[in-house]
């Protein structure tokens, strides 16, 4: 703003100077002395103000570099300062996030690491689990244990049995059998045998060819699925089945889910196993769902007997009750006939005490009556039995 003001001065004195030797140039004559004295003076004065000016630009220059050096200073100082403390946030949340994410990464991967060893272990018992199942017998026993296990939770133990010979002594024992209530007197019980059943190999045959992709040997194995069903299903009905000792169907108990959804699955499997074997297929649910409606025929027949014990009870108590009426009306007419006789007495009694009042008046014109005549007991009437 300063050096502004100064440049429009000098250009005013230049302006004015070039102006007096235009005029003088042109008008010699003139005495212009004054007037230059008068612009020395004027251009000493400017001097004087440019140089004041200067110096108090120099001046205000000097202390406007050396507030901006304090300020520069003290922003550097704060900056310095807001820098550290920034910093030392920074560096703390930093270290506690980092802290806590690297203990959340320890656990995660110390779960990890846990259920990798449990997972290994678990491989380990399904490798063991598979090598027993490969054995005919110990997967009959697995099959029978769990058929065992589901029948014991559900029923009562006098409402099935083990090891059933259903075709009479010397013949093939079933599994299981449960005990129902006989068609009439002559039969006592019905048996209606279980046997389990495991196909392992062509199941596991079937559900390897399915993961593999390959449609022929699904549909082969699934055939022979099929035949193994409906051989378990003959060998059941021709050694357990024999009406009237047992129902004339029996079930078949396949231990796993996979396998049963696996024979449900064929519709024509299904109805040939029950058309022609009369054999039905259960899975370790279904076969609880069968049980569970069992035994609320169970509870059911229960109630029935129980409720002809208390009809035949009801009935021995109408008959007592005849009986108590019967006493009852006896010793009414006990009771009625000592009422009556008391009633004879409580007579004779008045009659007596008249005759004796007679006695003690002298004067009396009655003649007494004989003592024994007064003194005899009334006749009492029988009572006419009802």
């Amino acid at each position: 703003m300063l050096s502004l003001l100064l440049a429009g001065v000098a250009l005013l004195i230049a302006l004015t100077a070039a102006l007096l030797i235009i005029v003088l140039r042109r008008s010699p004559s003139i005495d212009f002395t004054p007037l230059l004295a008068r612009l020395d003076a004027a251009e000493r004065g400017q001097e004087r103000t440019e140089r004041a000016l200067r110096d108090e630009l120099a001046r205000q220059r000097a202390d406007a570099v050396l507030s901006s050096q304090q300020l520069r200073d003290e922003m550097r100082v704060q900056l310095a300062a807001v820098r550290t403390t920034v910093d030392e946030q920074l560096q703390g949340t930093l270290e506690r996030r980092l802290g806590e994410s690297f203990s959340i990464v320890s656990e995660r991967l110390e779960q990890v690491h846990k259920g990798l060893g449990e997972m290994q272990t678990l491989a380990a018992g399904v490798g063991d689990l598979k090598k027993v199942l490969t054995n005919v017998k110990v997967r009959g026993t697995w099959g029978e244990v769990q058929l065992g296990n589901l029948l014991d939770q559900l029923l009562t133990p006098a409402q099935y049995a083990k090891n059933v010979c259903t075709k009479g002594e010397g013949a093939e024992r079933v599994e299981f059998a449960i005990r129902l209530p006989g068609r009439d007197d002559s039969v006592a019980q019905v048996w209606l045998p279980i046997d389990a059943k495991f196909p392992q190999e062509d199941y596991s045959r079937l559900v390897d060819a399915a993961d593999a992709g390959d449609t022929a040997a699904v549909e082969a194995a699934g055939k022979a699925l099929e035949i193994r069903v409906k051989q378990c299903a003959r060998d059941i009905a021709e050694k357990y089945v024999a009406p009237p000792m047992t129902t004339d169907f029996a079930l078949m108990f396949l231990p796993t889910e996979g396998l049963f959804a696996e024979v449900i699955r064929r519709p024509a499997l299904m109805d040939a196993v029950q058309r022609d074997y009369r054999v039905m297929v259960a899975g370790p649910t279904t076969l609880a769902a069968l049980l569970n409606s069992l035994q609320m025929g169970f509870r059911t027949l229960a109630i029935e007997q129980r409720s002809s014990e208390v009809w035949t009870v009801l009935g021995e108590a109408k008959t007592e009750f005849r009986r108590y009426a019967d006493v009852l009306d006896r010793i009414k007419n006990k009771l009625q006939d000592a009422t009556n006789t008391l009633d004879q007495a409580a007579v004779r009694t008045r009659a007596i005490e008249r005759k004796l009042r007679s006695v003690e008046e002298p004067d009396a014109p009655e003649r007494l009556e004989p003592a024994g005549n007064l003194l005899s007991a009334p006749r009492v009437q029988p009572a006419v039995q009802q």
